[in-house]
């Protein structure tokens, strides 16, 4: 059993057991969070598609941990016009461990075979 979620504006292909990095939730590490906006579910009856969102199906999982991204650096520059600017940035991201995903049957997702999987996985 698969769903794909939206958050932070990115879409996540996400089942029991996985951890993601997404863009800052509200919340503290160690607390549950709830991700409602499920395009697609696929379960044992079959792919359902939601136009635009599937209802009565949600995506349980924990904080495990949030924090910061690597730095960029924004430098523009005008040749001639004595032109130099530089920025920095880092964005905020939480890294989620999905626990469960509920269907509006009330069904919960069963054990999922192999490892847990890492998408990405930056200090």
């Amino acid at each position: 059993m698969y769903a794909v979620v939206e958050t932070g504006g990115k879409q996540y292909k996400v089942s029991k057991g996985d951890l993601i990095k997404v863009e800052k939730v509200g919340g503290k590490v160690g607390e549950k969070v709830e991700l409602d906006q499920v395009l697609l579910i696929k379960d044992d009856s079959g792919i359902h598609v939601g136009t635009p969102m599937v209802e009565g199906v949600k995506v349980v999982g924990r904080i495990t941990s949030q924090g910061r991204g690597k730095k960029i650096v924004i430098f523009k520059y005008k040749r001639r016009t004595n032109y130099h600017l530089k920025q920095g940035h880092r964005q905020y991201h939480a890294w989620i461990e999905i626990e469960d995903i509920i269907s509006a049957q009330g069904g919960k997702s069963g054990p999922q075979k192999g490892r847990r999987k890492l998408q990405e996985r930056e200090g």
